[in-house]
């Protein structure tokens, strides 16, 4: 629905504008010009070309633990991962994936899934044929594929295994396990300028080359370039923005973005968000990840709904009905606000699992949940469904605005109730086949 709204300018001319279309277009991805990249399949989803930007998470399980980590996994792709990564580090891990994928298949839930492998991952792969059939896509560091005389042969044979099961590989490289050699050669050269450039600059060379070299030497070794993606995390916002500024420049492999290592809390939100955001905004990136250090016990798929709130903050894809609430001030002195509209964000994220099948377009929805008269009247009709709450000494009663029309007040005990109603009435009637 289109609402019009007019502007009166001083000497009498008006003009009109459209605020739903406006409002409604912060959800296309024609807002963010998206630098061109090779599509890459991994399994049934695609990351680059033209397909939206994927979210991918990590499992913490010991994978050895076939029952854990296939629960990890499936909770994680109800929370919305399309592709979750899971650590393949020794013999268990890797006998460990038929089982794991036979147990998600018993649920109806396989995400594609990534096998995560680091210094002996050509022998796993040679040792354990199944696991390497299995796996949808493998990451390589090429910081951790052998040493010396080794580094070359290892890596070679990890992406013969890629060749011979047509198998996607992201060339993953980290700061914290940069390639030394290719560092110091290059701390080496470095030091031989006139004016020699920072350590932190020359590092960033190092993590931007290993990852191009690295490709190249993958497409000699018979790897098709729809089957590489690249990314060179580090821990820090300005190094991580730099960093894949250059690489997008540097080539058209599909890129992943996330900050490593980004810590715990709001600390690794706010880093991991400021990172993230920049480069997509840019439109670089085309799978992201949200590296959250878990607080001991909790939830995993948090990282999975920052990812998805990123994104849909950008306006780059919509995962679930937005709720747009107030932050509370002395108008609010009663917490029933932001009771209800902590009630409305869990039944709407409850609810997407079935809606999104039933109806389609409800994640582009807004709802309205304010706490007084100053600017909950307006929120309310501007979000696709609101209700505008008494603040202090305002007449108790709940206006609910449907498209901008007042279509109903409610007062009494039963506000949150009703209002649950009338949301799951408005989805009925606006987002059905």
């Amino acid at each position: 629905m289109i609402r019009i709204a007019i502007i009166r300018y001083r000497n009498g001319c008006s003009i009109l504008y459209q605020v739903k279309s406006i409002t409604s277009s912060l959800g296309k991805n024609n807002v963010i010009n998206r630098r061109k990249t090779i599509g890459v399949q991994v399994g049934k989803v695609q990351i680059g070309g033209n397909a939206p930007v994927v979210v991918q998470s990590m499992t913490n399980t010991d994978t050895a633990d076939a029952k854990s980590t296939a629960n990890q996994i499936r909770n994680l792709a109800k929370a919305g991962s399309e592709l979750v990564r899971v650590t393949v580090n020794n013999e268990e891990s890797a006998a460990a994936i038929p089982e794991i994928v036979s147990l998600l298949e018993k649920t109806g839930t396989v995400p594609p899934i990534v096998g995560d492998f680091h210094y002996n991952g050509h022998k796993l792969l040679r040792k354990y044929p199944e696991c390497a059939e299995l796996l949808s896509k493998y990451r390589i560091n090429p910081g951790n594929v052998g040493k010396g005389s080794k580094r070359d042969s290892q890596f070679a044979e990890m992406i013969e295994f890629a060749c011979r099961y047509k198998k996607p590989v992201r060339i993953g490289v980290n700061w914290g396990s940069l390639d030394q050699d290719l560092l110091a050669t290059l701390m080496d050269s470095n030091a031989k300028l006139v004016t020699p450039k920072p350590l932190e600059e020359v590092t960033e060379s190092a993590l931007i080359e290993s990852a191009i070299r690295s490709a190249e030497r993958a497409l000699e070794l018979g790897l098709q370039k729809d089957q590489i993606i690249i990314s060179c995390k580090v821990s820090a916002v300005q190094p991580l923005i730099r960093v894949y500024q250059e690489l997008g420049k540097q080539c058209d492999f599909p890129l992943h973005v996330g900050l490593t290592e980004a810590g715990m809390g709001h600390k690794g939100v706010v880093s991991s968000t400021a990172g993230i955001s920049v480069l997509l905004q840019q439109g670089i990136g085309d799978t992201i990840r949200v590296s959250l250090t878990p607080r001991p016990g909790g939830d995993r798929s948090e990282e999975v709904r920052i990812s998805q709130e990123i994104l849909q903050s950008l306006g780059i894809r919509s995962f679930t009905p937005q709720v747009i609430s107030c932050p509370g001030c002395g108008r609010t002195s009663s917490d029933y606000f932001q009771r209800l509209a902590e009630e409305i964000e869990g039944y709407l994220r409850n609810q997407m699992p079935v809606w999104k099948t039933q109806h389609p377009g409800v994640e582009d929805m807004s709802v309205a949940v304010m706490g007084c008269v100053v600017n909950g009247p307006g929120e309310s009709k501007n979000a696709n469904i609101g209700i505008s709450l008494p603040g202090s000494g305002e007449r108790p009663v709940a206006p609910v605005y449907e498209d901008g029309k007042k279509t109903v007040t409610l007062k009494g005990e039963h506000i949150a109730a009703e209002f649950i109603q009338l949301v799951e009435q408005y989805v009925v009637e606006n987002y059905t086949r």
